[in-house]
């Protein structure tokens, strides 16, 4: 099964609930509190993004974090990136030489293609996109054909 880190996937939570107003400040004890995530660990990603650069560090008496690039302009692929380093589907798929066996492998051509079609998905998914409200239905409003009760 292939999956996210817990940390990456944290992150993508934290991203979006700043994402969803982009022009505030957050800080590390707010965002755990609407996210429902453990505040130390919070913390730990709002660090690794702002060190990214996706997040900007605001000091002072209301200070916090703030997205240092409109949402629309921060892919999933960009958080994950800046919290597990370079996205991979294997070990060969990081660079040159990573592995003992690259020279036997008959299977690195196509992992790599998988590799790509990977990361390319999600540089295709925005911050923007994740912090847009979403119902089983589709974003909101409601469908206009939902069907409407009678009662």
């Amino acid at each position: 099964m292939l999956r996210l880190s817990r940390l990456a996937d944290y992150g993508v939570m934290v991203m979006a609930h700043i994402a969803s107003e982009p022009q505030g400040v957050h800080n590390a004890t707010d965002a755990a509190a609407a996210t429902g995530l453990p505040g130390p660990t919070v913390a730990k990603i709002m660090a690794k993004l702002s060190k990214a650069g996706l997040l900007a560090s605001q000091r002072g008496a209301h200070g916090g974090y703030r997205l240092a690039s409109p949402p629309a302009e921060v892919s999933v692929a960009d958080i994950v990136t800046a919290l597990d380093g370079p996205i991979a589907l294997t070990q060969c798929s990081s660079g040159p030489s990573a592995c003992d066996r690259e020279n036997l492998c008959v299977s690195r051509r196509g992992i790599n293609r998988v590799n790509t079609a990977i990361r390319t998905a999600l540089e295709g998914v925005t911050l923007a996109e994740l912090a847009t409200p979403y119902d089983f239905f589709g974003p909101y409003p409601p469908r206009p054909n939902a069907a409407v009760s009678n009662a």
